[in-house]
């Protein structure tokens, strides 16, 4: 096979992967090696890749490569979530560009129009993904709206119900008044915000010349005012027990209640009480059975039913209709006007907003449907807190319990037509059946009433969808139909599944209920480990946004440097759970990796074989010595692996390719100019270059697949997608030791050609005063251009010395120095050592310095004061020598 000159990514990576695919290389069905299943968190059919998907979907590949070169059956099972709110949204503005407003479909037309979107862009993050090399069963896509997924989501619902988990209740939730639905916290994001306090009078009924001065953010809710509070503590206030103070504006009376809630210390001292727009205010509405009064519209916009007495003003009898922060500016314009407003100060405050829509929330009371948490949490936070299931890093363990320990009912329904209906019916005489269809829900709904005359058309489907995420919290099991068909053999071979990785972001809404489910429906966890990744930022440690303009575009990336230069410069810079600070540069070290890579291919298939050589002892000690380096890294690599210490594990295998192998192994086996290589060599080399293109190969697969097949004749069907990853057969660590001792006296040789501008070409002497282990000579002699290596008593006139440890080397240099040059200076570098000691005895002379230094530091500065010694000795010899 030719090998170009010059890596081109754009010709290796589509060819090979789908070289792959012909070859079903990702496919996966049970059989008897051991499975390792990983499911992709599911992206948004809205998505396009972003860096975030690059890093998570990286990380993913090299996982599930590696298990399939390690003999597992591996099984990486892609898909996409439906998304409800942010399809909904792309549908309606789409809609709204071809002015067709949503109201004025019907749900069967708006959801024809969904598919249609859908159909046309969910499938787009998918095939971008195959651009990064991402290597998933793609036979098993399956998308959280399909047929076996619906029916997964519907069965589980009722199931749920009948065991009593689920119900229906008006409950205080986060309202989107952009996309007319209830969303749970932890869709809510919450951003400092430069505000106002304002600080409103309300009169005391009967007593107008008494007043509490109440502080609020949000003036716009005393429509909905029906109590104020204060601290029965609170001396200030001894005088409002009992009384009734009036609504400013609104002129409604409402009582005073006292309770310890209040913080006395904060604003005023008194809290104004809106039960249907406040989560707080509506635990104290309940628990002094206050009236709840909703000013809100689903939008947003204000309605008329704070309008409940005569005495109201003009003023705010004019508010309906119009938006909340509308409402705000001319309301505290009014106040002002009316005297009921005492100051207004700036203020810094929290502000909930819609994740999906990005427009601040507004508590609202609204009919909702729940799932009880408390039992479902139990037997999931236990097998975190015991590491039977494992996170990585550990540090989010105190995270996901602080979440679990304080759970609330999850608010399961949403106002969408985009999704899983509820399947909930009701009936004409009032009350509601559930049941997984509607043929299902009637014979029910004639038990429940009665009426056997009922017929299909009297029941009424509930008209909420559910959460987008309750369906892809089965997402494990579904994937697998273990929901519908229980006990399957996919089910029971795949799950639980190895490993998940996925974002912190996301701990709560996705990993923690996966892992309730799959405790509620398959009796244990859905997962053995979770790997946290960290978020991407740029490199002045900002969040990548669009906003800001600072994330690039994953496949302009690809196309610049190539799906291996971009998967191995993310990678080095992705360490567990911390956020990566991206640089583009890094992109540009893993393309110049790659070309690391390529070029000392080319170098190797260049050498011209001869087995009629014999092979040089140097090369036989190359070869034993890369060996044990190879096996190093190898158990290096095994032990990362098993800590999820990803970034650690390219490390290792990037420095032993680019430095041991390349920079030392390679230069110590290389063949004089227009020289043969031996035939045991060559072949041991070829051995060392398929085993490091194997453990490279997760990390970059294009180019390890192109010169894998390049690297020896290769039949139709072979792949080192599907070759097994190479094994330590240990090492002998003193060995290596031994080895980078021959490594540091090349290394000083070198200096010295370095220092005295003498040619590689020259052949020079070494010489030896002390110990020296004559093992490695060979390598030594030929990496050095040396005639040999002679033990001494003292060094020859004119000799450049260096010193290993212990033990001083030295070249005798001749004629090829100026002697009076050299001279001059080997007395400048004695005198400053000298100095140098002097300054240590100095210090160790200080009896206060003595007394007081840890004896860490002690032991340092006398190490310094024996080093500047020991080189002044070695000065002054080679000054002799030069001497004489």
């Amino acid at each position: 096979m030719e090998i170009a000159s010059k890596f081109d990514p754009a010709e290796v990576e589509g060819k090979w992967y789908q070289y792959w695919l012909d070859n079903g290389f990702f496919k996966s069905v049970p059989d008897n090696r051991e499975p390792y299943t990983i499911v992709i968190p599911p992206p948004n059919v809205t998505g396009v890749l972003h860096m975030g998907h690059m890093l998570n979907n990286t990380i993913q590949d090299i996982l599930i490569r590696r298990a399939r070169m390690m003999g597992k059956n591996a099984c990486w099972v892609p898909g996409t979530d439906h998304a409800s709110i942010a399809t909904e949204a792309k549908v309606v503005d789409r809609l709204a560009k071809q002015g067709i407003k949503k109201s004025d479909l019907t749900r069967e037309k708006f959801l024809e129009y969904a598919w249609e979107w859908k159909e046309e862009h969910g499938g787009i993050i998918l095939q971008q993904l195959r651009q990064l090399g991402a290597s998933c069963d793609w036979d098993r896509t399956a998308f959280t709206m399909d047929e076996v997924r619906s029916k997964s989501v519907i069965k589980v619902f009722v199931d749920l119900y009948e065991k009593g988990l689920i119900y229906r209740g008006v409950r205080m939730v986060n309202w989107d008044p952009q996309a007319l639905t209830a969303v749970s916290d932890e869709e809510v994001i919450y951003k400092e915000e430069h505000s106002k306090l304002y600080y409103l009078r309300y009169k005391v009924a009967g007593e107008e010349d008494k007043e509490i001065i109440i502080a609020t953010t949000r003036p716009e809710t005393i429509l909905g005012d029906t109590a104020v509070c204060v601290n029965p503590n609170d001396p200030r206030y001894a005088f409002l027990k009992g009384k009734k103070v009036i609504v400013p504006l609104v002129n409604r009376v409402i009582p005073v209640i006292q309770d310890d809630y209040v913080d006395m210390e904060f604003g005023t001292g008194g809290l104004k009480v809106t039960p249907a727009h406040d989560v707080n205010d509506y635990v104290l509405g309940e628990k002094y059975n206050l009236p709840t009064i909703d000013i809100f519209n689903d939008n947003g916009t204000i309605n008329d039913s704070y309008i409940d007495n005569d005495q109201i003003t003009a003023e705010a009898k004019s508010y309906v209709g119009m938006d909340r922060f509308e409402l705000r500016r001319k309301i505290a314009a009014d106040l002002e006007q009316a005297g009921l407003m005492e100051k207004v100060e700036d203020y810094e405050n929290k502000v909930g907003y819609s994740e999906r829509t990005h427009v601040p929330i507004e508590p609202k009371l609204s009919m909702q449907w729940f799932l009880k948490m408390d039992r479902l949490a139990k037997p999931a936070l236990d097998a975190v807190m015991d590491d039977e299931l494992k996170f990585y890093p550990t540090k989010f363990k105190n995270t996901y319990r602080h979440w679990m320990e304080n759970i609330k009912d999850w608010c399961i329904s949403r106002q969408l037509w985009w999704g899983h209906r509820i399947p909930v019916y009701y009936l004409p005489e009032g009350g509601f059946v559930v049941a997984a269809t509607v043929e299902e829900a009637l014979p029910l709904a004639k038990i429940h009433t009665g009426n056997e005359q009922l017929r299909i058309e009297d029941l009424r489907q509930d008209e909420d969808c559910l959460d987008t995420w309750f369906s892809s919290w089965l997402w494990p099991i579904s994937l697998f139909d273990g929901i519908n068909n229980p006990g399957n053999e996919e089910i029971n071979y795949y799950y639980p599944t190895s490993d998940l990785v996925t974002g912190p972001d996301i701990i709560f809404f996705w990993v923690a209920r996966m892992i309730m489910s799959g405790y509620e429906y398959e009796q244990e966890m859905p997962f053995k480990n979770v790997y946290f990744t960290g978020l991407v930022r740029d490199k002045q440690g900002r969040k990548m946004s669009k906003s800001l303009g600072n994330s690039p575009d994953p496949l302009g990336l690809i196309n610049a440097y190539g799906a291996d230069g971009v998967r191995m410069g993310l990678m080095l810079a992705a360490p567990a759970g911390n956020d990566i600070p991206f640089d583009e540069a890094l992109c540009e070290q893993g393309r110049n990796f790659n070309n690391k890579i390529w070029n000392a291919f080319r170098l190797v298939k260049g050498w011209q074989v001869d087995d009629t050589i014999e092979q040089p002892e140097a090369s036989t000690i190359a070869i034993q010595w890369f060996k044990m380096q190879l096996d190093k890294t190898i158990t290096e690599m095994e032990e990362s692996f098993s800590k999820y210490r990803l970034n650690e594990a390219i490390m290792s295998v990037y420095k032993l390719f680019w430095d041991e192998f390349s920079s030392w192994y390679l230069e110590m086996i290389k063949p004089g100019y227009e020289q043969p290589i031996d035939k045991a060599t060559y072949e041991a080399t070829l051995n060392f270059f398929d085993s490091l293109l194997r453990l490279l190969h997760p990390f970059m697969p294009f180019i390890t697949e192109e010169l894998w097949q390049a690297l020896s004749p290769r039949k139709e069907g072979e792949s080192i997608t599907i070759a097994r990853m190479p094994e330590s057969n240990g090492f002998d660590q003193e060995y290596l030791n031994y080895f980078d001792i021959a490594k540091e006296i090349v290394g000083g040789v070198r200096t010295i050609r370095l220092q005295k501008n003498i040619p590689n070409k020259e052949t020079l002497e070494l010489q030896v005063l002390g110990d020296h282990n004559a093992s490695f000579n060979p390598v030594i002699l030929k990496m050095c251009n040396l005639s040999s290596i002679s033990l001494m008593q003292e060094k020859v006139a004119g000799a450049s010395s260096f010193l290993v440890r212990t033990t001083e080397y030295s070249v005798p240099l001749g004629t090829l120095i100026n002697v009076e040059e050299e001279l001059a200076k080997l007395n400048e570098e004695l005198a400053y050592y000298q100095g140098f000691r002097q300054s240590v005895i100095k210090k160790l002379s200080n009896e206060s310095f003595v007394g007081k230094a840890p004896a860490k530091v002690i032991e340092m500065e006398r190490k310094k004061q024996a080093d500047a010694e020991s080189k002044i000795k070695s000065l002054e010899e080679s000054i002799a020598a030069l001497k004489k």
